[in-house]
């Protein structure tokens, strides 16, 4: 749920008992699917046998509208079952981008302004050290130039605590704790926290939750069969997935951390998706078929981030959405995700190409393995 700039090393004594299996390049060649050829299917594979990662799937969708995908590796370290294709796994991050289309989509039915301070929409929320909702917008939120501070950072330790259940409001006041890190419009900084404060705007302004704002408005309106916002109390992945895990640092044991409740993510990570969805999703959101022309033009609206932020050269924040350029020209837009278990890469572009790469770990077995899959997502859409 948080972005590079914002990870931490997470531990817990039950790593320990991790299987031996899941060491780096102990996965045996029959683990390989070989579903599609070509370099995207020999990046899956190294992502597997050189990198350590239990699973890499890949959706890749060409500018006809077909979708290929391909698997490697296993879907469950204990059991060795090969990873499905196009199997589910937590979105992470990229319910940001759904969350952001929400908001937007409010926007254009003239229910939510965007250059609005959150103080219209929610009275008294955000008090503290340099936090004022009358100065913060509701486009500093989606665009993380608010300043609020990331609430992932303070939290305990978030595999130990993976079952524990959070109220929204519990994460918000984590953030309210701590002093700014900028005034609002005056820096650029990724914070979990923006989002859950969109989300508790979308319930307000809505009278729904945002669950089910997101999925009328997303899931269902586009056809996104393998997507879903888990319910409250929900810590499984339904249908077939790829199981999660963590690693302490390159090389350690993995620890399989599928089962979880994932309300600490809520409006921020909590989606349940799977590769094919995502390009769908990219490929509709670009499309113009979630927004109106002016409300997709003010997601495309870029801002620069820190040169230190962790991010490839080149990559911009709009609204929920960034941007980055690709090696064979032109850019790709889309939104990364990264949680407890899972990596994703989803991206598409303006000529109806779309792709997805994810893994199934998070921290990854080795330091290059996150290059090499980021490396993997201009590959699919430049090949």
């Amino acid at each position: 749920m948080s972005k590079r700039s914002h990870r931490r090393r997470i531990t817990a004594a039950a790593v320990l008992a991790a299987s031996a299996l899941a060491l780096a390049g102990t996965l045996p060649a029959s683990a390989v699917q070989t579903q599609a050829t070509g370099r995207v299917q020999r990046g899956l594979e190294q992502l597997v046998r050189e990198d350590g990662y239990p699973a890499a799937l890949a959706a890749t969708t060409g500018r006809d509208g077909r979708t290929r995908d391909a698997a490697a590796g296993v879907a469950d370290l204990r059991t060795g079952a090969k990873a499905p294709v196009d199997g589910r796994l937590r979105a992470a991050s990229v319910t940001k981008s759904f969350t952001a289309v929400v908001v937007l989509q409010l926007v254009g039915e003239g229910k939510v302004a965007l250059d609005s301070p959150v103080e219209t929409y929610l009275p008294g929320l955000l008090r503290g050290d340099g936090i004022d909702g009358r100065r913060i917008t509701v486009r500093h939120l989606l665009q993380h130039t608010s300043g609020l501070p990331e609430y992932v950072r303070y939290m305990d330790d978030l595999v130990a605590n993976r079952h524990r259940y959070y109220q929204p409001r519990t994460l918000l006041d984590l953030a309210l704790q701590h002093k700014a890190e900028f005034p609002p419009g005056k820096g650029w900084g990724y914070s979990s926290t923006d989002y859950v404060v969109a989300g508790l705007l979308v319930e307000k302004v809505t009278g729904r939750p945002v669950s089910e704002e997101i999925t009328r408005r997303v899931i269902d309106r586009i056809g996104l069969r393998h997507t879903y916002f888990p319910g409250v109390g929900d810590q499984r992945v339904r249908g077939a997935h790829l199981r999660g895990y963590v690693s302490l640092e390159p090389g350690a044991p993995l620890l399989d951390v599928t089962e979880m409740d994932p309300s600490v993510a809520w409006a921020a990570g909590a989606l349940i998706t799977a590769p094919s969805d995502l390009n769908r999703f990219f490929g509709a959101l670009l499309g113009g078929r979630l927004l109106k022309p002016a409300q997709l033009a003010q997601m495309r609206t870029t801002v620069a981030i820190p040169a230190d932020a962790g991010y490839p050269k080149g990559t911009r924040f709009g609204l929920g959405l960034s941007s980055q350029p690709l090696s064979c020209g032109g850019l790709m837009w889309g939104h990364d995700g990264d949680f407890r278990g899972y990596t994703l890469f989803p991206a598409a572009t303006d000529d109806g190409r779309a792709a997805t790469i994810a893994v199934s770990a998070n921290p990854g077995p080795t330091e290059q393995g996150r290059h090499h899959t980021e490396q993997l997502l201009d590959t699919a859409l430049c090949e």
